[in-house]
């Protein structure tokens, strides 16, 4: 249960964070205090990070929560910039009088380009998740102490990967399919 609660509290310290930074951006006209804040952003999943790791330390066993960290570590390192700069772009637009923010490409070789480079930030979380979680298989921890991770986790966004590969595949044969008229 504290594991969920420490997840709850980096996906709202997240948000918080980077709200705040936009705050001191756009609303304060604090460039060098926004940037501090901006920066800040990823220490949220270092607190994560430690959280897991001292739960795992402390002799408990891994379950599908520890993994759900790894999996949102992997997804913040890999989304995060991408997120920062969706939030970016709305909160310049709605309080700063910018640009409308940029929308995804509606179709041809752009947009399976974006599809395959979406997929592909996917499997670089599903990487360092991966990654984190054979740290806490192997070294925080040992095999027997995190079956979930390895039988449930690791399957799971593998599963998950696969589903979502089906997207940019679909895109790409409907790129190249001829205009029927």
């Amino acid at each position: 249960m504290l594991m969920v609660t420490v997840i709850l509290a980096c996906e709202i310290g997240f948000w918080v964070v980077l709200g705040a930074g936009l705050v001191a951006r756009y609303l304060l006209r604090w460039r060098r205090t926004s940037t501090v804040l901006l920066i800040c952003v990823p220490l949220v999943d270092v607190v994560l990070l430690a959280a897991t790791v001292v739960d795992l330390r402390q002799g408990g066993s891994a379950s599908t929560v520890h993994g759900l960290a790894a999996v949102y570590l992997g997804v913040s390192v890999a989304f995060g910039h991408s997120m920062m700069r969706w939030a970016d772009q709305r909160f310049a637009h709605r309080f700063a009088d910018g640009p409308p923010p940029v929308k995804p490409p509606k179709a041809g070789s752009v947009r399976v380009r974006y599809e395959w480079r979406e997929w592909g930030k996917f499997m670089l979380a599903h990487a360092i998740a991966c990654g984190v979680m054979a740290f806490l298989i192997f070294v925080v921890s040992t095999p027997e102490h995190t079956v979930a991770l390895w039988r449930e986790t690791i399957p799971t966004m593998s599963i998950v990967a696969a589903v979502w590969l089906l997207w940019p595949l679909s895109q790409t044969f409907k790129k190249s399919r001829p205009a029927s008229g």
